[in-house]
């Protein structure tokens, strides 16, 4: 998992993930990784509209963002 979120942030590219909180709630976001360190990493959320902090331990799920359809 950190070697996916370590080429993200070197490549700039965007990441959709499952992540569960400290309180056991569970969301799916977009983020663009901008910095990590051993235990957190630091990145835009979409969801969200600002720069956050997230456990690396915490992530349940995390891959390359799919891109969206539009239309029928």
């Amino acid at each position: 998992m950190k070697g996916i979120l370590l080429r993200a942030a070197s490549n700039g590219e965007m990441l959709e993930m499952i992540y569960q909180d400290n309180k056991g709630n569970i969301s799916q976001r977009r983020v663009k990784v901008l910095s990590m360190n051993n235990e957190s990493f630091r990145a835009y959320c979409y969801a969200r509209r600002q720069q956050r902090t997230f456990i690396i331990g915490n992530v349940l799920s995390v891959g390359p963002a799919r891109k969206m359809r539009r239309g029928a």
